[in-house]
């Protein structure tokens, strides 16, 4: 239960805490900056790994968080719990893989790893080939600080 002293703005949750919500959830909204200065937010899927602290997104070459992404590394995701009662910001610098180029190489793999449905051989090449076909790469973004907070339930 949240501490009540820290009001309606709720409870700061702890490193365990924070690593333990984005490791529950899968989509969440990847904040990114533009050239005015303004943010630029998409939703996106991802992967939590805690111990490398690094999130992993899968996208295509062409979309406009890479390019924003190539002019500033800085970037956010922003995953709330499934009653909203509770949220967490990952903050850090991304990387942005080479675009997938054949089926089975490293970027590829990496993506498939993103997967977490059990799949079969031919299920498996088949999901390879189209990750090159799309231009798909990866966004690794790692994280340097990571912060959020519980916020207590409203009494009727």
């Amino acid at each position: 239960m949240p501490d009540e002293s820290h009001g309606p703005g709720g409870a700061p949750l702890g490193d365990e805490q924070l690593s333990s919500l984005l490791g529950s959830q899968r989509f969440g909204a990847l904040a990114t900056g533009t050239g005015g200065g303004r943010p630029h937010v998409s939703t996106v899927r991802y992967a939590w790994d805690p111990a490398q602290r690094v999130v992993r997104i899968s996208t295509t070459a062409d979309r406009l968080k890479v390019g924003r992404l190539h002019e500033d590394p800085r970037g956010a995701l922003y995953v709330a719990s499934d009653d909203f009662g509770s949220f967490a910001v990952a903050e850090g610098l991304a990387e942005l893989s080479p675009v997938s180029t054949e089926p089975g190489d490293e970027v590829s793999r990496e993506l498939l790893a993103l997967r977490p449905e059990p799949r079969d051989a031919a299920e498996e090449a088949a999901y390879l080939r189209r990750m090159v076909a799309d231009r798909r790469m990866v966004i690794r973004l790692r994280v340097t600080r990571l912060y959020g907070t519980v916020v207590p339930a409203t009494r009727p």
